[in-house]
């Protein structure tokens, strides 16, 4: 069977747009071929600075015969539908057509044949188009398109549009080239081997010639051999001088879209550099000139580098070392210049420049958003077990450096100078440290704060920006975030989940979102804001402590008061939503299943999401046994009853049921069971004996658990514990007991046992959301 190998060879092409041409090509040309009707056994696609490669194996020498029927006319149609009819289906009269019947009558019926295209016909057509509409992120024209005339004929003329201007095209199928021609550019079956190296080309016939050929000519054809050979090189050259390389996978992907055949080369700085910070002068030589940093055997870093040049020079690469070390010297002088001024400033003069930077026209200056984020920071500290002292300077030092000449230059560095500045002016180490790591996660890959001062700025931080965003209606939609929000959202559900912290985030988000709304006059009506906003998080936002507050204020309340009183959740709310909806995807990428997690997080206390995740964690498990996926079928079975008959009834089985209506021993045996096991569960919800007002009534007659008190951990698994006693009791009442009995006062009894079931399970999970 014919395999096909594809080349597509231009100027070098952005090494950031490589992997996903590949993959866009891979895509697009498979989906092509198969559209054609060419089925294929396997096929792969390959990047590099200046090709995109594809071959594909197992291609049929032509597409399959087609054979379709197309209804016609009734007989005796108008003469007007008959000639539709065979214009359509390429007929030249009706004796061309057979007759077929149904229930209506006789109608005509064309029989068309197509028979299979050569495959080569398709692929040239195929690749062409897929070449025409290739899906750039940025492409460009060039040549004799550029200098065509405007006007109508040139919007006649087709006009390539690619990335970077495309040189030739290699398209051979079963080892010879397939003609086409794209706007000027013409396939063939020669390629060319390295810019500098390689004086031949190639013809080669098959993938695998075409990979030696091409090795051979000092191109490396996969991507992933080149990164193969830049790691080993640079841990090679780095081990020889006793150093130690840098890990950087960025850097080394990076690398490995720029040369077609890396060879890795060591220069060396002068060591006067050193004083400055290593992450400076890392990310000068790294965002200047593409190289890795050293460090020594304790650690330091070295003034040593690793370049990755793209061929192999005669002088052993001398030349090409000198002047990397050249260039290297002059940005580092730049680095080092910048840092000096930063240095000899201080983070504390850079502040006043903050309240002139607008962070959002809706939302104010950077100034004013870090006044928000020192209050809530100042808010949470005692939750994560912070000094409030420590986390509000963070928080006003934690985004000073945006205005430093050095973060101007590197703006990656962001948080790092801050945290050197800290250090040089003789703040706290943990004040230091939580203006590096409060943006942190910065990624799926990054850790999240791990000190308790850096936990309370990095969450203020980040519920700020949810909250502000959320309050001027600039939500994410779609595939757009242009103010990274989802990752914000991650961020405050990785930070709660992986440090263990229980948050009333609809409390903290109510607040934060008045703080956006408010802006009290002047400074004592601040601090007032700050104590009732103080008194909503302890308390919430509609309870007495609040209302005693405002009501005190009496005549000498501000004109901003109302604010507060009429406040409507649903901002909050929404943005809850947003955090169950990211919570959801965290959770499924780590094997929990979806209905779990909606079950979990339908529940009443969903603003905690570190309980959401261990009811998550303990209801997986429990149903994952034998009692709990029995159970779950009896307690899904009792929800359906009481669906269906209260549907019927048009109200609600609810209440305790009467024990003198009680006849059977199974549903007494039921009812004992079901107090014994909601007082068992609620006690395990407490976590510890605690007297307070009872929570809302849970639909189905139960009595909910009370909150826990402060510091009190649920104990899910004992909990869980308790509800599987409910199997056995369960099981028998649905085998031997009748629940639509004629009596209609034991039906309702039995129906308010059901109801029992479903609130037991209620106070849990949201027994509707599960599967099974």
């Amino acid at each position: 069977m014919p395999d096909l190998l594809l080349e597509l060879f231009s100027e070098e092409i952005p090494a950031r747009m490589q992997a996903r041409a590949a993959d866009d090509l891979l895509r697009l040309v498979g989906d092509g071929l198969r559209e054609a009707g060419l089925s294929f056994a396997r096929a792969e696609a390959h990047s590099g600075p200046r090709r995109l490669t594809l071959a594909i194996e197992g291609l049929p020498a032509k597409s399959a015969d087609i054979s379709e029927e197309r209804k016609g006319p009734r007989v005796g149609a108008p003469e007007q539908a008959i000639k539709g009819f065979l214009k359509a289906a390429g007929l030249e009269s009706l004796d061309e057509a057979r007759k077929q019947s149904d229930a209506k009558g006789e109608f005509y019926v064309a029989v068309i044949e197509k028979p299979g295209a050569p495959t080569g016909e398709i692929v040239a057509r195929v690749v062409a188009d897929v070449i025409r509409k290739f899906p750039w992120p940025k492409s460009m024209r060039w040549g004799g398109a550029l200098k065509q005339p405007l006007g109508d004929s040139a919007e006649k003329t087709p006009r390539l549009r690619w990335v970077r201007p495309l040189h030739s095209i290699l398209c051979v199928l079963d080892g010879k080239p397939v003609p086409f021609e794209v706007d000027g550019v013409k396939a063939g079956g020669r390629t060319e081997g390295h810019r500098f190296m390689a004086a031949k080309g190639l013809s080669p016939k098959t993938f695998a010639e075409y990979n030696r050929g091409l090795h051979k000519l000092n191109v490396i054809v996969e991507r992933e051999r080149r990164i193969e050979r830049i790691l080993a090189g640079t841990r090679a050259i780095a081990a020889s001088e006793g150093l130690r390389l840098i890990e950087d996978g960025a850097l080394v992907e990076e690398n490995a879209g720029l040369a077609e055949w890396p060879v890795p080369l060591m220069g060396s700085f002068d060591a006067a550099f050193l004083d400055v910070p290593p992450e400076i002068l890392s990310t000068a030589m790294k965002a200047h000139q593409k190289c890795f940093s050293l460090e020594d055997s304790s650690g330091k870093l070295a003034n040593r580098f690793i370049l990755i040049a793209n061929l192999e020079a005669e002088d052993g690469g001398k030349a090409i070392v000198a002047g990397n070390e050249r260039v290297i010297r002059a940005r580092l002088s730049d680095a080092k210049f910048f840092w000096d001024n930063d240095r000899a400033r201080g983070l504390e003069a850079m502040l006043p420049k903050l309240g002139h930077i607008t962070f959002h026209e809706k939302l104010g200056t950077q100034g004013e958003r870090v006044e928000r984020i020192r209050k809530l920071a100042r808010t949470l500290a005692p939750l994560v077990g912070a000094d409030p002292q420590l986390a509000d300077r963070a928080a006003q030092l934690a985004k000073a450096d945006l205005v430093s000449e050095t973060v101007g230059e590197f703006p990656e560095l962001q948080g790092v100078i801050g945290r050197y500045l800290a250090i040089e002016a003789g703040e706290d180490a943990a004040v230091a440290n939580a203006i590096a790591e409060h943006y942190k996660p910065l990624g799926p890959g990054d850790g999240v704060p791990s000190h308790p001062v850096s936990i309370a700025v990095a969450l203020a931080d980040k519920l700020d920006m949810l909250t502000g965003f959320w309050a001027i209606g600039e939500k994410p939609t779609g595939s757009k975030d242009p103010y990274a929000l989802r990752r914000a959202a991650l961020g405050v559900i990785r930070i709660v989940t992986d440090r263990t912290l229980r948050l009333k985030l609809d409390r903290l988000m109510d607040a934060q979102v008045l703080r956006h709304q408010i802006a009290p006059a002047d400074a004592g009506e601040s601090a007032l804001l700050d104590r009732l906003l103080t008194l909503s998080i302890e308390h919430g936002m509609y309870e007495p402590p609040l209302i005693a507050a405002i009501d005190d204020l009496g005549a000498a309340a501000p004109a901003w008061l109302p604010l507060i009183s009429a406040h409507d959740p649903a901002i909050s709310d929404d943005l809850l939503a947003f955090l169950h909806d990211r919570l959801k995807v965290y959770l499924r990428e780590r094997g929990y299943r979806h209905d779990l997690i909606d079950a979990c997080t339908a529940m009443p206390d969903n603003c905690d999401l570190l309980l959401i995740v261990r009811r998550v964690e303990a209801l997986g498990r429990f149903l994952d046994t034998e009692d709990g996926a029995n159970l779950l079928a009896g307690v899904k079975r009792a929800a359906n009853i009481l669906r269906i008959e209260e549907k019927k009834d048009g109200r609600a089985h609810e209440g305790e049921p009467e024990a003198k209506l009680l006849e059977q021993p199974e549903e007494k045996a039921l009812a004992k069971a079901i107090a014994k096991a909601e007082a068992a569960i609620r006690a395990a919800l407490m976590g510890a004996p605690h007297e307070g007002k009872p929570a809302k009534p849970v639909k189905g007659g139960a009595k909910p658990a009370r909150k826990p008190p402060h510091g009190a951990e649920p104990d899910f698994e004992a909990a869980m514990a308790a509800l599987s006693q409910l199997r056995a009791p369960i099981d028998a009442f649905f085998e031997r007991v009748t629940v639509n009995d004629p009596n209609l006062a034991l039906r309702g009894n039995r129906l308010k046992l059901l109801a029992r079931i479903r609130a037991a399970m209620l106070l849990i999970a949201d027994v509707s959301k599960l599967e099974g």
